[in-house]
């Protein structure tokens, strides 16, 4: 791409250039700093795509370009100015490739020369004798994943931990296939110097809302037993708020369409399933995926926090085919630059 045509790329879309603090000003610095650092990150990238998709990184280029090198780039730079270690938050469901960002944005960091560490919501999780415990007590608690089923206590002792720099730090770590699929606590990463914890999960940051809403939920919330199942799991929220306070940051992953995470975990199994490996059927995934949406739905909780700009630094939309769309700060979009402001 040549610089003028990669100049007028850069600022075509408004609200990603101003989500990333691009202006006609800076633009050319902006330019050279992600060329360089595409050079640099390019060999590790390939890697990563053949080995993880087994495509070529070249179907990846123009995401890598668009979106994750001026994220990296903008986590380094919060992370500087901030001088201590970076908390941050990235919120995302089924399918919206938090993982993958994860990932790519470890890559690039590490290029920029920041250690970085990614924890999952799911390491969290409670010992898997606390949740037979804890499914004696509340029977409607069936999977692991809602609200209650973690270990708070251990992921404040962890953040609060890397935030004050103590070295060095036990990462916790979860076994999803052990005990035939229950999961359990296993082995915990030792890490050293972490710089910046990408802290990913399917409802980091996610607040409680007012019950009275649960009165006219959407479907699978039908009951009244839906209803009160879904009111107990936004009280239990409540002890998830000390967590989220330790985030310096929240990205939204935000599909257009909240069911596109039932379809993206129907496609997921069926190519489990391809390869030889056990998976869900069609009638599994979806009571599996009802599940989750009548313990926290995303249209009740997920779409009144993207338009909160001060809780949201930055929304990601994700269409259907898994490319993303507009890059925003807040979905109070004229409130862009102060929040830009605000986090760096």
């Amino acid at each position: 791409m040549r610089k003028q045509e990669a100049r007028e790329a850069a600022l075509a879309d408004g609200l990603r250039a101003k989500a990333f603090g691009i202006t006609p000003e800076n633009v050319d610095e902006v330019i050279e700093k992600r060329s360089h650092l595409l050079k640099s990150v390019f060999p590790a990238f390939s890697q990563f795509c053949q080995s993880t998709f087994q495509i070529e990184p070249k179907e990846m280029l123009q995401v890598l370009w668009d979106l994750w090198l001026p994220l990296g780039i903008k986590l380094a730079s919060q992370r500087q100015q901030l001088e201590r270690p970076l908390i941050q938050g990235i919120l995302g469901g089924q399918g919206t490739g938090k993982t993958t960002m994860s990932k790519v944005l470890s890559l690039i960091l590490d290029q920029l020369g920041y250690r970085t560490v990614s924890l999952s919501l799911d390491d969290l999780y409670k010992t898997y004798s606390d949740r037979l415990v804890l499914t004696q007590q509340d029977p409607r608690l069936i999977w692991r994943g809602p609200p209650g089923t973690h270990d708070v206590d251990l992921g404040l002792n962890v953040l609060d931990q890397i935030r004050q720099s103590q070295n060095p730090v036990m990462v916790p770590r979860f076994d999803k296939s052990a005990f035939g699929g229950a999961g359990d606590r296993t082995t915990s990463e030792m890490v050293t110097g972490v710089d910046i914890v990408l802290f990913e999960g399917w409802f980091v940051g996610v607040r409680p809302i007012d019950p009275d809403v649960f009165e006219t939920a959407p479907p699978p919330i039908l009951t009244d037993e839906d209803r009160a199942f879904a009111r107990d799991m936004n009280l239990r929220l409540h002890d998830y708020l000390p967590l989220w306070e330790r985030l310096d940051s929240l990205i939204v992953l935000y599909p257009t369409d909240y069911r596109c995470s039932l379809e993206w975990r129907k496609q997921a199994e069926q190519q489990m399933i391809a390869a030889g490996k056990s998976g869900m059927s069609n009638a599994e995934i979806e009571q599996f995926v009802n599940y989750f949406w009548r313990s926290l739905h995303p249209e009740l909780f997920i779409k009144p926090l993207v338009k909160d700009a001060t809780l949201v630094d930055m929304v990601i939309e994700i269409h259907a085919d898994h490319s993303f769309g507009e890059v925003y700060c807040g979905l109070i979009r004229n409130s862009c630059t102060d929040a830009i402001n605000r986090v760096s």
